[in-house]
């Protein structure tokens, strides 16, 4: 199914489409580069961002208390997720 950008409802401030997010950076709050959204899933209980970076993929929860910062424009999420995550 195909629907045409122009179609889609508008969205509230804290809302996005999924196809907004994709490709977009993902920094911590240590201004470290995380990686590229690569897609997303839905878990039910909240959807997940799914990051391709150096260190491989990571799942980061899209929740208000890790995703800090949604910036469409420079195409920037700024999550609070640890470097040492990653390891």
């Amino acid at each position: 199914i195909a629907v045409s950008r122009a179609d889609l409802p508008e969205q509230d401030e804290d809302e996005y489409y999924w196809s907004d997010l994709i490709g977009m950076t993902v920094r911590n709050l240590q201004d470290e580069v995380l990686g590229t959204v690569e897609n997303l899933l839905e878990t039910g209980a909240n959807d997940v961002l799914v990051v391709q970076g150096d260190h491989g993929q990571l799942l980061i929860p899209f929740i208000e208390s890790v995703a800090q910062d949604v910036d469409l424009a420079n195409k920037m999420i700024r999550v609070d997720w640890q470097a040492d995550y990653l390891k």
